[in-house]
C-alpha cells in the first residue's frame, strides 16, 4: 500500500480516496475483495473516519459497494457494463468532438492539449497507469468542454470513473496503451486543423481500442461498424 502524501492537501478524506484509487489501479485489491475501514486506517496511519468517508466517495463512483457492518466490496465491472459504458461514450463524445473540430479550438487549448498528449505518451512508456489516467481524463474532458455542453462533460466524467480503474490496465497488459496514447496527438491535431472527418475517425478508433481489448478481439469493435 502506498503511504499518504506529505504536504498540504485539500482534505485527509481526499488523500485517502486518491490512494485507494491508486491501489485499485495497481491491482493491490482484487474484484470482490472486502475492504475494512479499521484495517486500512492502520495501514494509512489515520483514524477510520476519513477512510470510511473515502469509501463513500469510491462507492458513489461505482468502484466499491458498501457492506453493512463490514466495509466495502471491490466492484467487478462486467464485460456487458463496460460495453454499455463505451456505447454511451461513443454516443456522447464522438458527435460533440466532431463539432469541436468543426469549430476549431483556441491556441491556448491546443498547446495545453498537445502537452497533455505528449505527457500521456511518456506515462504509457513508463507503464504509469495512475498518471496516464489523470492525463487521459484531463485531455478528453478539456477538449469536450470546448463543445459548450457542461452536462455532457459531467456525464462523460462519470462514465470514465466507472471503468478507468480496470480498462487501461488491460490495455497496458496487451501492449496497446502506447497506441491509445499516440491517438491523443491525432485527436489534438484534428481539433487544431478543424478536420471534423478525421476527428470522427480517430475518436471511433480511440474508443474502439478499449472495446476490443475488453472483448478479447484483435480488431477494435468500433472499427467494424
Amino acid at each position: 500500500m502506498v503511504a499518504l502524501m506529505d504536504g498540504p492537501a485539500p482534505s485527509l478524506r481526499d488523500q485517502v480516496a486518491a490512494q485507494l484509487r491508486h491501489a485499485l489501479i495497481a491491482g493491490d485489491f482484487s474484484p470482490g475483495e472486502v475492504l475494512s475501514a479499521p484495517t486500512l486506517a492502520v495501514e494509512f496511519g489515520v483514524s477510520a473516519t476519513p477512510v470510511r468517508e473515502a469509501m463513500l466517495d469510491l462507492a458513489a463512483e461505482g468502484h466499491v459497494s458498501p457492506i453493512r457492518y463490514k466495509g466495502c466490496r471491490v466492484t467487478e465491472v462486467s464485460e456487458e457494463t463496460r460495453r454499455q459504458v463505451l456505447q454511451l461514450r461513443a454516443l456522447i463524445e464522438i458527435p460533440l468532438m466532431v463539432e469541436v473540430a468543426g469549430r476549431g479550438i483556441s491556441a491556448e487549448l491546443a498547446r495545453g492539449s498537445a502537452d497533455l498528449a505528449e505527457q500521456s505518451i511518456d506515462a504509457a512508456a513508463e507503464a504509469d497507469l495512475v498518471r496516464f489516467i489523470e492525463l487521459d481524463m484531463e485531455l478528453h474532458l478539456g477538449l469536450l468542454a470546448a463543445a459548450g455542453n457542461p452536462i455532457a462533460v459531467r456525464q462523460v466524467r462519470s462514465l470514465l470513473a466507472m471503468t478507468r480503474l480496470t480498462g487501461l490496465k488491460e490495455l497496458e497488459a496487451k501492449n496497446q496503451l502506447m497506441d491509445t496514447a499516440r491517438e491523443h496527438h491525432q485527436i489534438v491535431q484534428a481539433a487544431q486543423s478543424r478536420d471534423a472527418e478525421l476527428m470522427g475517425q480517430v475518436m471511433t478508433q480511440h474508443l474502439g481500442h478499449v472495446t476490443g481489448v475488453w472483448a478479447g478481439q484483435q480488431e477494435p469493435e468500433a472499427n467494424q461498424r
